[in-house]
């Protein structure tokens, strides 16, 4: 499907440098929640129509430092667009990067750049100066909203000319001083529903970033899909998540789910394991998001935490080990909804909820998707084989300028670079990234199952497993340990794990080698950089 209408946008550098249309997937919109109207501006769906029905004064935003109503987000959001607009001359289709902890005023400028009419360029926390110059330029930023605790980095990347407005700080200019005299009402433009209104980036597992392009109706997809078919929420709900809303995996968990269902986010600036269970328990959490490492870092505490108010987890960001799954379900009672998602396809499109989660696999394709395991020509394997992942849905690919657009759109189908295996039922269970898996003497080994094994000793914190170079093998399985703090391995630490896989799978899958570091290297969203592993750094 290509443009529908005409651009709103009067800067046109995000229209201009999406792929040419020969190149994008197909895009499937089955389901009559999928049909958009041809102007649309997501801004109105997730907030305005609650304002505008009645519900202005539920509960949509918390925070350890305060409480905001649908109308007061609302309010404060179409403030912020008209500063914007009036003190910075956002028109619009300009590129506005957010750089910020979850916090209410990061969700509250979120808002504000796509009334407006903006594109937001939404950046984790904790990059640096080189990393921010080179979104900067690849997106072609000219205008940004940074609280002001991470503005040194910011100020550092900033090209000549570059506008900042700084929030939470004392500054006679500071935005919450700013936006506070301009007008609680803000007209919303009318954008097209395939206008850009978001710049991802992809986290760098692989090494330089890509800039993904996210129309409007692709923010409201992912709600239609994943969250109304699978999470279910409702108003009553009260979410919970750690990543960051730069990662789209934390976007919709922390602002498109709660806002879509009219229900309400509990913000964490510093959201650890602790204080996730903290949150469960003293805020009555319904609804938590986070990475399996964190699951597993909880899971001393679950059993005697009180999580009385939590109806459903979700799991994304790396794949979910079974055994990470069962521990948590064995303490806490709590079946865990994992998932698969990219930042190409904004979220998750293969999940399973409740009675049909089976542990071990990732799920079905989510309504509104279709997914096939495949072989390298495209086509698709029986049932019980491996093969690469390939998607199909509401939401996909497009790469800024096109870039190595083909090499995640083949086809029409957007192919992740996931090795998967499809049981008869519909259900697919995760093996390897396509570039993890190990061929060893023959044999295929899929690294995420030998971290599965190790993860299953109870001194091993954190486990990445990578296939190096080998004169005899080709290739030998390499393990990279995080043991927990106290615990102990013996006098051959090396062995006791080599030994220890063999018990628990093929033995022919042990790692030959095994090192062991105080940290494995992550992204900002924590994703494993398994790169990094491979080039030994």
């Amino acid at each position: 499907m290509t443009q529908i209408t005409r651009s709103a946008h009067v800067d046109t550098f995000t229209r201009d440098n999406l792929p040419p249309p020969e190149t994008w997937p197909e895009f499937l919109f089955t389901l009559p929640e999928l049909r958009y109207p041809a102007s649309l501006n997501c801004a109105g769906e997730l907030l305005d129509r609650h304002v505008q029905s009645g519900a202005g004064a539920r509960r949509c935003i918390v925070s350890d430092t305060e409480e905001w109503s649908y109308a007061d987000l609302l309010a404060r959001s179409n403030q912020i667009a008209g500063a914007l607009v009036h003190e910075m001359g956002l028109v619009p289709g300009n590129r506005v990067l957010l750089r910020g902890p979850n916090n209410p005023w990061l969700v509250a400028s979120w808002f504000g750049v796509i009334k407006a009419g903006g594109v937001a360029v939404t950046t984790m926390p904790l990059l640096r100066s080189g990393e921010l110059e080179t979104i900067v330029d690849i997106a072609d930023v000219t205008m940004a909203i940074c609280d002001h605790r991470f503005l040194k980095d910011l100020d550092a990347a900033a090209p000549d000319g570059f506008q900042i407005f700084t929030y939470g700080g004392d500054d006679p200019d500071d935005l919450t001083k700013v936006a506070a005299t301009k007008q609680p009402r803000f007209k919303n433009v009318a954008t097209a529903a395939d206008d850009v209104c978001m710049l991802a980036f992809t986290s760098g597992t692989t090494g330089k970033p890509k800039a993904t392009m996210h129309f409007h109706r692709d923010v409201l997809a992912i709600a239609d899909t994943f969250s109304r078919h699978v999470l279910r929420p409702t108003p009553d709900d009260l979410f919970a998540a750690s990543p960051p809303l730069a990662f789209t995996f934390g976007l919709g968990q922390s602002v498109v789910f709660p806002l879509r269902a009219g229900a309400a986010v509990y913000l964490l600036e510093q959201p650890s394991p602790a204080r996730l269970l903290e949150a469960v328990e003293r805020r009555g959490v319904t609804v938590l998001a986070t990475a399996p490492t964190a699951y597993r870092a909880m899971l001393p505490d679950l059993a005697s935490a009180n999580l009385s108010s939590l109806r459903a987890c979700v799991s994304a960001g790396e794949t979910l080990p079974q055994a990470t799954w069962e521990a948590v379900h064995d303490a806490c009672g709590v079946r865990v909804i994992d998932g698969i998602g990219s930042t190409e396809m904004l979220h998750i499109f293969i999940s399973a909820a409740g009675d049909d989660v089976r542990p071990g696999s990732t799920g079905r394709a989510v309504p509104g998707y279709v997914a096939e395991v495949q072989d390298p020509d495209g086509r698709a394997v029986p049932d019980g084989e491996l093969g690469r992942l390939a998607v199909k849905g509401p939401t996909g690919c497009r790469y800024l300028r096109g870039d190595r657009q083909a090499t995640y759109v083949q086809d029409g189908w957007n192919v992740t670079g996931d090795v998967y295996v499809r049981d008869g039922d519909g259900y697919f269970r995760y093996q390897a990234r396509a570039d993890d898996m190990i061929i060893s003497a023959g044999y295929n080994i899929a690294g995420p199952e030998v971290e599965e094994a190790l993860l299953r000793h109870p001194a091993v914190a954190e486990a990445a497993v990578v296939g190096v170079p080998d004169a005899e093998r080709g290739m030998i399985v390499k393990a990279v340990v995080v043991v927990r703090n106290g615990a102990e391995l013996g006098p051959e630490p090396a062995r006791t794990l080599q030994d220890f896989v063999k018990s628990q799978i093929a033995p022919y899958k042990y790692p030959r080698a095994v090192e062991f570091v105080d940290e494995l290297p992550r992204t900002a969203t924590g994703k494993l950089q398994r790169f990094r592993l491979r080039e030994g750094s």
